[in-house]
């Protein structure tokens, strides 16, 4: 549950510019509410607290910018090639900002691994995050994006640029490798991606 200490006029300016309408708190101690999706935001004195399972929204309109950001990424492909998915999450010192899993197409295992991280530091950039910290349990997407393995495949050579790309959006970013279990959640996304792609 975010709590995020600013000046709570400027913040509900903010969140009225951002198309959301702050209504009557329900207490005398709510100065106003907003509610959208899966998460409420209420302002008290100096604060806004952000509940519901979804405070991303909310959060990213109020931060000022930048703040690290732990992202970890899965792709998965059910035939390499095959149908193919990607997985992310993002964890802030307040917790899952958010998370999410969509169908690619048709893509090896290794494509959708390089698919998902791009995917991933695509939407910490959207939160305003301004270091990354990511973690993938692709040993190969790590190596070759840390240039530490050559990439002789054009298509891979290709998804490592865009990779390299998407991480120098960060003022400070790593890449590390994680064992499986570590990546749990981004790994549960990608195969209910899939899983919803097929159906």
């Amino acid at each position: 549950m975010p709590v995020i200490e600013c000046n709570v006029a400027t913040a509900r300016e903010r969140l009225e510019a951002a198309g959301l309408e702050p209504q009557t708190g329900n207490t005398d101690h709510e100065r106003w509410r907003v509610e959208t999706g899966d998460a409420t935001a209420v302002a008290y004195d100096g604060k806004v607290v952000i509940q519901g399972t979804a405070p991303g929204e909310i959060e990213a309109v109020l931060r000022d910018g930048g703040g690290r950001v732990h992202v970890y990424c899965d792709g998965a492909s059910r035939g390499n090639p095959g149908p193919a998915a990607v997985g992310w999450v993002l964890v802030s010192g307040d917790g899952i900002v958010a998370d999410g899993g969509n169908p690619i197409g048709t893509a090896t295992n290794n494509r959708a691994e390089y698919e998902a991280l791009v995917t991933a530091l695509e939407r910490a950039g959207e939160y305003g995050f301004d270091t990354a910290a990511v973690r993938s349990d692709s040993q190969l997407v790590v190596r070759q994006v840390n240039g530490v393995w050559e990439v002789n495949d054009p298509d891979l050579r290709e998804c490592r640029v865009r990779a390299r790309e998407a991480l120098a959006a960060f003022d400070e970013w790593s890449l590390t490798h994680v064992p499986r279990e570590v990546n749990e959640r981004a790994d549960e996304l990608a195969n209910e991606a899939l899983d919803e792609g097929r159906s």
